[in-house]
């Protein structure tokens, strides 16, 4: 009996299936143990190895495992149940075998041990990507990648070689080697020709097409790493430009992140976005594309630190209309939770001139003077409240700390005085 490959799909025309998993315990006591017996012929429907998801049952269980691919037997030791372990394997085909994007099982895995990379393409939609690393099963697949993937990186030197021999018989002026290398030239062109010949329909055409499509992408997915930072940065901002040509950029803030961290630039990621997405109406933008940016700065301050770079490089475009109005967009990145508090105070300790002139950049910090000054106080009032709440009750102190909040974004005197005035409550209580 076969079920669907992504089971949460109901429609009992999907057309990815695969064979229901079938458990069969053998042995007693300490020797007990599941053999898997249709593991080839699920794996085969997977498009994987049938040792990835009898060793994700491994990881999962916190058990052994055993394979011995001669006599097809796949083994888990212990006594697991068929229905379990079926569960399981719905949670390994959605981290390992389902698009991201488009949920369709029709992906390949592309490992390099080099980088300690997995890369993930997809025939359906198009999408390239990497998987999450942090999987015990991901240290076995780095050690043991797709054969399909090895295959493909041996043809390569497989061509290379062949192509050695062509530029060196063709260098050649006697003619017994030329009919040397001449001999072994007409029985790689007939394998290929077999190769092609297997199938002539338009289909399969398309099919062999979109198989060279995705080499060649996970080719290319191993030569941008091996790239300069300033290439690959480059290489970002074309892809954001495109986006943002194409009229795609709204709803592009995933893609955006993926294409950082395939690249290896997630960090510097705000500062290209600075430069694409944002101009003098930086306020209205910075609500329109907080999303994008999140996916960037939420706890990452290093990421935090370009964007204010990126900020600066933007009042040097637009320095009328922006230099006046630094604090205010400092505040609205602030209150968008792009910038963390420690992470302007720091900025605001040193004048640097890695983006600006030194003298751009002492004005830039003149104008933020009073939000950083109002970020102080507020941190410190904050700090004194905590200390008094303290001495309440605990009813007395969830109201005193939401208040405390919405003051924080009003100006200083104000609080100030109610400060005064909680002394004077308690110097009456005494």
């Amino acid at each position: 009996m076969s079920v669907n490959v992504n089971r949460s799909v109901s429609d009992q025309f999907y057309r990815y299936k695969m064979p229901r998993l079938i458990a069969k315990v053998e042995g007693k006591g300490n020797g007990i143990k599941t053999v898997i017996v249709n593991m080839v012929d699920v794996a085969k429907a997977l498009n994987r190895p049938p040792t990835y998801p009898t060793k994700f049952f491994g990881c999962e269980l916190g058990a052994q495992t055993q394979f011995d691919a001669k006599n097809d037997r796949y083994i888990v030791n212990g006594s697991h149940e068929a229905n379990k372990l079926q569960d399981m394997l719905d949670s390994f085909i959605r981290k390992f075998v389902l698009c991201p994007e488009c949920d369709n099982p029709e992906t390949d895995l592309h490992v390099n041990p080099k980088k300690q990379t997995i890369g993930n393409s997809c025939k359906a939609c198009g999408y390239r990507g990497m998987l999450d690393t942090r999987h015990k099963l991901c240290t076995f697949i780095l050690k043991n990648p797709p054969e399909n993937d090895s295959g493909s990186v041996k043809k390569e030197k497989e061509k290379k070689n062949r192509k050695k021999d062509k530029e060196n018989g063709s260098s050649s002026g006697e003619a017994g080697n030329h009919n040397d290398i001449d001999a072994p030239e007409a029985v790689d062109r007939d394998d290929d020709d077999e190769d092609w010949a297997e199938e002539t329909t338009e289909e399969a055409q398309r099919r062999r097409m979109e198989e060279i499509s995705e080499h060649a992408k996970n080719l290319t997915l191993t030569e941008d790493l091996e790239k300069t930072l300033e290439e690959r940065v480059n290489m970002f901002y074309n892809f954001v430009k495109q986006k943002k040509e194409d009229g795609a950029i709204d709803t592009a803030d995933k893609e955006i992140l993926t294409e950082a961290e395939r690249l290896d630039v997630k960090a510097m990621g705000p500062l290209i976005l600075s430069e694409l997405l944002f101009d003098e109406n930086i306020r209205d933008q910075i609500k329109k594309y907080k999303r994008h940016f999140l996916r960037f700065c939420h706890n990452n301050k290093k990421a935090q630190k370009y964007l204010l770079g990126g900020f600066e490089c933007l009042v040097k475009l637009h320095q009328a209309q922006l230099l006046p109005r630094v604090p205010i967009v400092l505040k609205d990145l602030y209150d968008a939770d792009l910038l963390e508090e420690d992470v302007i105070l720091a900025w605001a300790e040193k004048v640097s001139k890695k983006y600006v002139s030194k003298e751009l950049a002492k004005e830039i910090h003149a104008k933020a003077a009073p939000f950083v000054k109002w970020l102080k106080e507020a941190e410190e009032e904050s700090e004194g409240s905590d200390e008094e709440d303290d001495e309440e009750d605990e009813n007395v102190e969830v109201v005193y700390s939401s208040s405390a909040r919405e003051l924080k974004v009003e100006t200083v005197k104000p609080e100030k005085s109610d400060n005064k005035e909680d002394d004077d409550i308690d110097i009456d209580a005494i």
